[in-house]
């Protein structure tokens, strides 16, 4: 046979074959049962991308019982502007260490405190970090440690509260 027939010969068959293979390959699709198997593949849970709120949140609770210290602002002692501003700090905001001068630092709130907002009281004397659920985390006073502390619990009111960032 001609060499320059080979190649079309070869193409026809081809062709041929895939006309008639083609419904002998959806009768056997037709006819397979899908397998069991016995291993399964199980996607690993991502935790949810935590906001500025969560981490501000979740670094105070780490210092619940920590003792009060005055002038202290590291994890081996802190009082209340010192926390906020140790706690600031681990998120890359940068506050001043003065209950008072922390009052500049942030913009009023109007309505309900949202998680990571500072409450101030007492004149501007003291100040918590608000982590929900009426609820703020601060360095109260000597001989006591950082806790959690429900607001309506603390004596004194509310003078202001102040968001530092976009939470």
């Amino acid at each position: 046979m001609p060499r320059r027939l080979v190649i079309p010969l070869f193409a026809a068959l081809a062709v041929a074959g895939m006309a008639s293979g083609s419904a002998r390959a959806d009768d056997e699709a037709a006819s397979i049962q899908p397998v069991q198997s016995p291993v399964q593949f199980v996607l690993p849970q991502l935790p949810p991308k935590l906001t500025l709120a969560d981490r501000i949140v979740r670094l105070a609770r780490k210092q619940i019982g920590v003792p009060y210290v005055w002038g202290g602002a590291s994890p081996s002692g802190f009082d209340c502007s010192g926390l906020v501003m140790y706690v600031y700090g681990q998120v890359g905001v940068s506050l001043p260490h003065n209950a008072a001068a922390l009052y500049h630092a942030g913009r009023p709130v109007k309505g309900d405190p949202q998680p990571g907002d500072l409450v101030f009281f007492g004149g501007l004397g003291h100040v918590g970090l608000y982590v929900g659920n009426g609820q703020m985390i601060h360095a109260p006073q000597s001989g006591r440690s950082v806790e959690l502390q429900s607001l309506s619990e603390r004596s004194g009111s509310i003078v202001a509260v102040r968001r530092v960032t976009t939470l």
